[in-house]
């Protein structure tokens, strides 16, 4: 029982997220994203374009209605001829929603890049069956999820309904005067009263969806959580398993030792200790000024060099300080430091007094 428990706290998925989880949630598509910041802002901006571009805006559809009264009021509404008229209105339509609409796309852009910055997946794309399962379906109708997108739907209607009923109460002697102005009177006032509650109602939802950004965040900090046997896997997964990587430098140090082994022969003394320490040098003008380190252990590896030595009639020279200063001080292929430069001097010639080499 308590085994039982403690795997299913090591499965509850209370950890963060690695950088590798994320990094892996982004290459499928899955951010922190409020389609709400994306509307909000898109609309505000298209009620500001108004404010700055109403006049040309205005005076490019005056132009448009004029030049359809002048040219087409005597055509026959046939298809062929509303066919005709639509193409030939087309490019002064396009003149004047075009900068709309380039708006609208530089604002959900830049929206987008605010909050995930670039990014490119065709994981959503791809068909999940998953989608289309009544049982997954009738648990998102009834999730939380979906109990707060209801309340935030509620709120939106709510805070915007009284924002504009607001503002058409505080304008309302325009209002009511309306039926009394002419056409282009009209027309300006109720310019006016749009701008201000399309702006109003931008704000408000701008603000809501500030706070929908940080709940969504909050949505997907939950949903990629992991639990402590996820991020164990994952460390096994990017490290390798800790048994394998034992093994391989298991296998790296006896490949080291068996190419050192294979030095000793060549080497011009031994140092030892002279049982627990040995310390194979070698002075090669051509390889390096001073002489090096060829092999170097302590017990069972002094040893066996020691015996590799003895097959190989290297000279062995007891010097219990020399051999531990340079063990500790040394590793195989160093040159020897200069404070032992005297001593292994005398050494050698010891060596090669031996050998008759001088």
């Amino acid at each position: 029982m308590l085994r039982l428990n403690l795997q299913f706290f090591a499965g509850e998925k209370t950890e963060k997220a690695t950088p590798k989880k994320r990094q892996e949630s982004r290459k499928k598509g899955q951010v922190a994203k409020s389609q709400d910041v994306n509307t909000a802002l898109v609309l505000l901006l298209i009620f500001l374009y108004f404010a700055f571009g109403a006049k040309t805006l205005l005076k490019q559809f005056m132009d448009l209605i004029t030049h359809s009264y002048e040219q087409y009021l005597l055509l026959d509404l046939t298809e062929k001829n509303i066919v005709f008229i639509l193409f030939d209105l087309l490019p002064e339509i396009a003149v004047a929603i075009g900068p709309i609409m380039l708006v609208a796309l530089i604002g959900g852009i830049a929206t987008n890049y605010m909050q995930i910055g670039f990014l490119f997946s065709t994981e959503t794309l791809k068909p999940d069956l998953k989608k289309i399962n009544p049982i997954s379906g009738a648990k998102r109708i009834f999730s939380v999820r979906a109990l707060v997108e209801l309340l935030k739907s509620i709120l939106k209607i709510t805070l915007v309904g009284a924002v504009t009923f607001a503002i058409l109460w505080l304008n309302r002697d325009e209002v009511l005067l309306l039926a009394q102005k002419g056409l282009m009177e009209g027309l300006i006032v109720l310019a006016k009263l749009v701008f201000q509650m399309g702006v109003a109602a931008s704000i408000v939802l701008l603000f809501l969806s500030l706070l929908d950004y940080f709940y969504q965040k909050y949505d997907f900090e939950k949903s990629i959580r992991m639990s402590k046997q996820d991020i164990k896997d994952e460390h096994k997964n990017i490290e390798g398993d800790p048994q394998i990587k034992s093994k391989i430098k298991q296998k790296q140090r006896e490949m080291a030792m068996s190419r050192m082994m294979q030095e000793v022969p060549h080497a011009d003394v031994v140092i030892t200790n002279p049982t627990h320490y040995a310390i194979a040098l070698k002075y090669d003008e051509e390889k390096m000024d001073t002489p090096f380190v060829v092999a170097c252990g302590v017990d069972y590896i002094a040893q066996k060099i020691k015996g590799i030595a003895g097959n190989h009639e290297i000279v062995m020279v007891e010097n219990r300080p020399l051999a531990r200063a340079l063990y500790e001080q040394t590793d195989v292929g160093d040159p020897i430091p200069e404070e032992f430069f005297k001593a292994v001097a005398e050494i050698l010639a010891y060596v090669y007094r031996i050998k008759n080499k001088v």
